[in-house]
């Protein structure tokens, strides 16, 4: 037993000998107990029986809002149970794309009458009847009020039981010890044998191997104990084995594979899975015997490695950071075809009661065209497998012909895949693989791709709402915005905005220009607290009421004091900074006034840049008494005044003093620049030195002759 796991036992005594007397009652090929920490939303792992370490890591911690069986035993507080591959994949499809395995699986929580302390997950092997009978479900209920009384104990005494460093793996149980006579004779008797025997540890190491096994493999011993097969001999470097490996370990279930050793030497390799570990059984191949279970470990015969499980793992990580419509379906385009070796693949929405082709490979335009705008309700292969929400497989051409006769085939397409994508129990679109031979389409396979569908359904229903509530948005808020600066005697002004990289709502970020007199013009920017469609909404009531006071000649403090009084009378609970500034283009001077926003930079005509220091009221919508004290400046010909939201120099780990110090002096070489020309700099620095994830107004202004 690892060191760490003899001190966790030691203090978790009780927790750890009810879970190891359950995994022997249920009869139970994995399981793995989650601890809830007080305070905490995520499940942490604690211990596990009849899997490793390796295997177990991508569940080593859990969010409760995670859409597995562990997570979902805790949010609904009853028992979970999963009753075939089919069934994981299809409710569960994180699971089932990582283990795509015949097995059954139960989850359960850890409660006390007013709180849960954790989960439990128990896998079984395919074998297993598709349902609990009532002797596991009283063992299965009795470890869970026990365990969480326990948890529930622990903490009240305020030393609640965590995890340490590494979850607990507890040992296989061993009938009997053999002495070392006993010992010997087993291993004299194993090196008698004629063929090959090896034993692998839960961790896929070897622990044993006979003279035989060594020479078949063609290594010797002391290189191979206590290695991985697949790592330490070149020609097993081969998704095939591991796959094999982690599929005996998970659903106990005995399996095969047989591998070329260099120069042409075939090797049969026969797998048994127990509590304790795998058993190998390595012999030479001269032909080939029927019934014997194989899998050629030849690339092309179907993503059932690991490398493509990898593959395809990557693919549901980008699928859940990809936020467009555009995203989802470039990802899955890009991806889908080299991980499933497949010639064809063709990606459609479902729309206003119409397929709608949103991407295809394999296909030229024309072909796909016949099916953009189709009906939900034509009896077609999309439609139908849309209609029955149930993935449809076509092995070959006479398969597909005989179910459906009038169907285009594409050249010599010979194998079909039709996988609806749902998503909140209804259709959302379809994808469709096609390949220029015929395909069995193995059940884990299957399971594999009906996981995907449902991973590519629901991040494009996510990508839906996102693309809809973005448009929403923005045109709200360019609505909003003005449409174009007026044009001012004796002033050139440019002005950007650029909404954030990331996020579907509106921000309240906003500038203005107001013409209020022959020689005079009021500039203004500010920005709105949040990021949604009340902060647009209040961003151009605030806006309107600058510009009002603006054109009845109000001077800086007034017109924020005036702006404070009328959101204190609207009460939108939400706070704005704002920057006013009223520019006499006659008397060549500006007076500005702040309520918190980020200070002014201007640029004199001989080409001094400096950030202004003004004292900032507070901001608007704070309190109904605000101060805005107002400063004045000269403003000569050539000179350029900047005016931003924070949005240009506000990043992780910078001070924000250095940032605006720093935008200043990109202000330097404006002289010979063009107000666009200087604008566009303005921007293309903030966006090499700030994150992007909020939005960037910016205002420029320059005092001609």
């Amino acid at each position: 037993m690892h060191r760490d796991d003899v001190r966790i036992a030691t203090g978790m005594g009780p927790l750890v000998g009810l879970f190891g007397r359950l995994g022997r009652d249920t009869d139970v090929s994995v399981a793995m107990l989650y601890v809830l920490p007080p305070g905490e939303r995520v499940l942490q792992l604690l211990a596990m029986s009849g899997t490793s370490r390796r295997i177990a890591a991508p569940w080593v911690r859990v969010g409760v809002g995670d859409q597995v069986p562990v997570a979902e035993a805790v949010r609904e507080r009853h028992l979970v149970w999963v009753n075939s591959p089919t069934e994981l994949a299809r409710r569960f499809p994180r699971i089932g794309l990582m283990a795509p395995y015949d097995i059954l699986l139960a989850a359960a929580p850890l409660m006390t009458e007013d709180a849960t302390w954790g989960a439990v997950c128990m896998v079984w092997p395919v074998w297993h009847p598709p349902q609990l009978d009532p002797g596991e479900r009283e063992t299965i209920s009795t470890f869970c009020r026990r365990a969480g009384r326990l948890l529930d104990e622990a903490a009240r005494r305020g030393q609640p039981l965590l995890p340490g460093p590494e979850a607990l793996v507890l040992p296989a149980v061993r009938t009997r010890t053999p002495d070392p006579a006993e010992a010997l004779a087993a291993y004299d008797f194993a090196e008698r044998l004629p063929t090959g025997c090896a034993s692998l540890d839960l961790d896929g190491r070897i622990t044993f191997l006979n003279s035989a096994a060594a020479d078949l493999l063609g290594a010797g011993t002391a290189d191979l104990l206590g290695t991985r097969p697949w790592d330490r001999l070149p020609w097993l470097d081969d998704p095939t084995f591991e796959d094999r490996y982690r599929a005996a370990v998970i659903s106990r279930q005995p399996t095969a594979f047989i591998a070329s050793r260099p120069p042409d030497r075939r090797l049969s390799f026969q797998l048994q899975p127990a509590a304790s570990g795998i058993s190998v059984r390595i012999a030479p191949v001269t032909e080939a015997r029927g019934g014997e279970r194989r899998v050629e470990p030849a690339r092309g015969q179907g993503p059932m490695g690991a490398s493509t499980l990898y593959q395809l793992m990557h693919l549901a990580a980008t699928l859940s950071e990809a936020v467009g419509v555009k995203d989802v379906v470039d990802q899955v385009a890009d991806q889908l075809l080299p991980a499933f070796e497949a010639q064809g693949l063709a990606l459609l929405t479902a729309e206003e009661g119409r397929l709608r082709v949103a991407a295809h490979r394999g296909y030229t335009a024309e072909f796909m065209a016949r099916f953009n705008g189709v009906p939900l309700s034509a009896p077609t292969p999309p439609t139908q497998a849309l209609a029955t929400a149930t993935p449809k497989f076509y092995s070959s051409f006479s398969d597909f012909q005989r179910a459906y006769p009038e169907a285009p085939r594409y050249g010599d397409r010979d194998a079909w895949a039709f996988l609806p994508l749902i998503a909140s129990g209804r259709p959302v679109g379809l994808l469709a693989l096609s390949y220029d031979r015929p395909r069995p389409f193995p059940l884990a396979e299957r399971a594999i791709l009906t996981s995907l569908a449902g991973l590519i359904g629901q991040a494009l229903d996510r990508a839906h709402l996102y693309d809809a509530t973005r448009h929403l948005a923005r045109t709200l808020q360019t609505g909003l915005l003005p449409k174009e600066l007026p044009q001012v005697p004796g002033l050139e002004v440019a002005a950007r905005y650029l909404p954030a990289g990331h996020g579907q709502d509106a921000g309240g970020d906003f500038y203005d220009l107001i013409h209020c007199g022959p020689t005079c013009a009021a500039v203004a920017i500010g920005d709105v607290q949040g990021h949604n469609v009340q902060a647009a909404a209040l961003m151009g009531q605030v806006r309107t009421a600058v510009h009002a006071h603006a054109t009845a000649h109000a001077s800086p403090s007034k017109a924020l004091t005036r702006t404070n009084r009328l959101l204190m009378d609207l009460n939108p609970g939400l706070f704005t900074s704002c920057l006013y500034a009223h520019l006499d283009l006659g008397r060549r001077r500006a007076r500005l006034a702040t309520a918190g926003h980020p200070p002014p930079l201007v640029r004199h005509p001989d080409g001094r840049t400096e950030v202004l220091h003004m004292v900032p009221g507070l901001l608007l919508g704070v309190a109904p008494g605000g101060d805005y004290p107002m400063i004045q400046i000269p403003l000569s010909a050539g000179t350029v005044l900047v005016l931003y939201t924070d949005g240009l120099v506000e990043a992780p780990r910078l001070d924000i003093g250095h940032s605006i110090a720093d935008l200043a002096y990109h202000l330097v070489p404006a002289g010979d620049q063009s107000l666009d020309e200087l604008a566009d700099g303005l921007v293309d620095h903030a966006l090499r030195t700030t994150p992007g994830t909020d939005d960037m107004a910016l205002l420029v202004a320059r005092v001609t002759g």
